[in-house]
């Protein structure tokens, strides 16, 4: 694995200054994401504690989701919007593909990012107000971008007319993929230090890759495979999922 990869991800996935030389390729994008999503959800989840500490749990839920979203320039929240517009209406293959590819977001698209980043303030402000909840948030953003590492395993199709899909295609192995699994269970045990809340959140993680899952499925069979935008929706489901059944078990 290229040392650039992380440099590669960080230059696509975030606004952090990169040297323009690692921006050149994305074989590194998908393989190292979970590594910059441990460090965006490190930053967000910081500011979600100051704002919690200094404001109120609402304000700092506000703060980290609207931080995470200003780290990434929204690119996953405008993979979501384009996502819904395009599996949401019965319409056919090619208009689909068509519709998700137009600059504009439609009806389907703004209700779906509403709700979302409603739900996930929502469920990360009740997370804050409970003891030892917060660590949820941060393995929330890095099980996202497993989730979307997950495009690029062996095997994954790409739908027409995606240059990302196509420039990641099976760039992750699945040992790599499995690596990673790995590495976040052992964060999240480590992280909240005692088993019950490990295993707790270990499932909210684990719901969140399936709501991920299920989302790729579903382009799949609608749109013949993955694009960028799906796999940015990909993330933002599995963050809200993971939120979402994190403040009901924690």
């Amino acid at each position: 694995m290229r040392l650039t990869g992380p440099l590669e991800s960080a230059a696509l996935l975030t606004i952090l200054p990169v040297p323009r030389t690692a921006a050149e390729s994305a074989r590194g994008v998908l393989p190292w994401a979970p590594l910059v999503g441990l460090a965006l959800g490190g930053i967000a989840t910081g500011v979600a504690l100051l704002g919690d500490r200094w404001i109120s749990p609402l304000a700092g839920a506000v703060l980290g989701i609207g931080v995470l979203a200003l780290l990434t320039r929204g690119l996953h929240l405008d993979g979501l919007a384009d996502t819904a517009d395009g599996l949401g209406p019965l319409r056919g293959r090619e208009r689909a593909l068509q519709v998700m590819h137009q600059s504009d977001v439609g009806p389907f698209g703004v209700v779906t990012l509403v709700l979302t980043l409603l739900l996930q303030i929502a469920c990360l402000a009740t997370l804050l107000e409970t003891p030892g909840g917060w660590p949820a948030f941060w393995s929330a953003v890095a099980v996202a971008r497993l989730a979307m590492a997950r495009t690029g395993l062996p095997g994954v199709p790409t739908a027409d007319g995606s240059s990302l899909g196509a420039l990641v295609q099976g760039t992750v192995s699945a040992r790599w993929f499995a690596g990673w699994w790995f590495v976040l269970g052992l964060l999240i045990a480590v992280g909240t230090g005692n088993l019950d809340p490990a295993l707790r959140l270990a499932g909210s993680a684990l719901a969140g890759l399936l709501a991920a899952e299920l989302l790729y499925r579903r382009a799949r069979a609608r749109l013949g495979g993955v694009t960028g935008d799906v796999m940015g929706a990909m993330g933002e489901t599995a963050t809200a999922v993971t939120l979402l059944v994190a403040a009901v078990a924690l």
